[in-house]
């Protein structure tokens, strides 16, 4: 080993060891992830979906209305006893669908909730079913089930991203600051390390750990869940260290002048949580309105989340992940940089 690279393997021989040496540390880079998923894995598992509670107020025909619905599996009926106490429910988010019992029938629900919009379509064909109606176009139903379309699939990979993200910035960006405020970082002044050493034996301090980190919830959602794998694993490899890499250079980024620690979540949270409500974590980023999409689609964590879950979920190659890996190289070079540039040891 050079001299001039003994001070970077020193340092990120040292950070390293700082890490593995904190069980909580450990707990949230590897523990939290596997318990979230299996929380979030078995409260969305495989079952018949939920029949949905819906309301039933007036005098008309009450009887015959609530018998053909208590007989559907779809929905589960209560009765009310005026339309104030039924509305009541609806508001309070205890039923998704209010009938009132009159000739027509009313169907008083939110449209903006969808499970009140699904609520309104199989009530009514409950409805228009036990008066006769009969179907002139004759269909049939196929049921598909297949691995790669459940919310634990499209889940662990977010959880992934999340995590590379959550060691980049927490992990890097709260030991920095610690430093600064303990003075360590003034002494190291007196030393002949430079910025760039100091800085790159924080990022690959990280880096080493990644694949461990990467494998350890990847093989639990395997295992537990049947979560497929589809795609190259050296793929996953690849982008595991690029986003990696990328956060923890958004991590450094936000301690390089940060002062305390209460300044350095503020900064952080103020990176972080942004993508986790628009990156497609837990929910399609896809839900966002089309001008927001091109910003979305630009962010470390989309890009990482969309790359992963094409190689797991739809066994994509090299070339598909090509642009996300693109992102992620812009966003480490440029986070890296800047940080070096503005970085102060106090």
């Amino acid at each position: 080993m050079s001299k001039v690279h003994s001070p970077l393997y020193a340092l990120t021989r040292s950070r390293f060891l700082e890490f593995v040496r904190q069980p909580e540390a450990l707990f949230w880079v590897f523990g939290f992830p596997i318990i979230m998923s299996l929380v979030l894995g078995f409260a969305f598992r495989d079952r018949p979906p939920e029949a949905i509670p819906i309301g039933v107020a007036g005098e008309s025909r009450s009887s015959q209305l609530l018998d053909a619905l208590q007989h559907s599996s779809r929905v589960k009926p209560e009765r009310f006893a005026s339309i104030e106490e039924g509305n009541a429910a609806l508001r309070m988010g205890r039923i998704a669908l209010l009938v009132e019992d009159q000739h027509p029938l009313v169907y008083h629900y939110d449209p903006t909730r969808p499970d009140s919009r699904i609520a309104r379509l199989e009530v009514d064909d409950v409805v228009q079913k036990a008066s006769g109606r009969t179907d002139p176009a004759p269909v049939q139903d196929v049921q598909v089930h297949e691995k790669g379309s459940r919310y634990i699939d499209f889940l662990l990979p977010g959880l992934l991203g999340l995590n590379l993200l959550s060691t980049g910035l927490w992990g890097i960006g709260f030991s920095i600051v610690d430093a600064r405020m303990k003075k360590t970082l003034k002494l190291m002044t007196a030393t002949p390390m430079r910025k760039s050493e100091y800085l790159l034996s924080h990022m690959l301090s990280r880096f080493s750990l990644v694949v461990l980190e990467t494998g350890v919830i990847l093989l639990f959602g395997v295992l537990a869940f049947g979560v497929p794998v589809r795609g190259s694993i050296g793929l996953l490899v690849l982008l595991a260290f690029g986003g990696g890499f990328t956060f923890a250079g958004l991590g450094l980024l936000c301690a390089a002048r940060t002062q305390t620690l209460e300044g350095a979540n503020g900064v952080m949270n103020l990176v972080a949580i942004p993508m986790w409500l628009v990156s497609g974590t837990f929910f399609s980023a896809d839900r966002f309105p089309d001008a927001l999409q091109p910003v979305i689609r630009a962010l470390p964590l989309t890009a990482l989340n969309n790359a992963l879950r094409a190689v797991m979920l739809e066994g994509r190659g090299a070339a598909a992940i090509a642009g996300a890996l693109l992102v992620l190289a812009v966003w480490a070079a440029a986070s890296f940089g800047v940080a070096l540039k503005i970085f102060r040891w106090q």
